[in-house]
């Protein structure tokens, strides 16, 4: 069975001020996840998203992709169980 997966990434790098969370945002259109991205005050993006571990993996490799990629310094990511909180793709504040 597939479980749902909670994926949480940490962008750091030249990520705010880019367009970042609206390309996140078009490319999860792309994919059967949910959740959220919003800027942090210390300067990086936190993404949250929901779905299988493959949809969120192709999701997290299209954002790279995306050309974004460039801007990523780096990204920290950590896997849990899903919690069902999200509907939709959202930015936030």
């Amino acid at each position: 069975m597939n479980t749902r997966k909670r994926l949480h990434v940490i962008y750091s790098g030249r990520v705010q001020g880019v367009g970042f969370r609206y390309t996140a945002k078009n490319v999860a259109t792309g994919y059967e996840v949910s959740g959220i991205v919003r800027n942090l005050p210390e300067g990086t993006v936190e993404l949250i998203a929901e779905g299988s571990k493959d949809e969120l993996e192709g999701f997290q490799q299209a954002i790279r992709e995306s050309g974004l990629g460039s801007l990523i310094a780096r990204e920290d990511v950590t896997w849990t169980e899903a919690k069902n909180e999200f509907r939709g793709f959202e930015i936030t504040r």
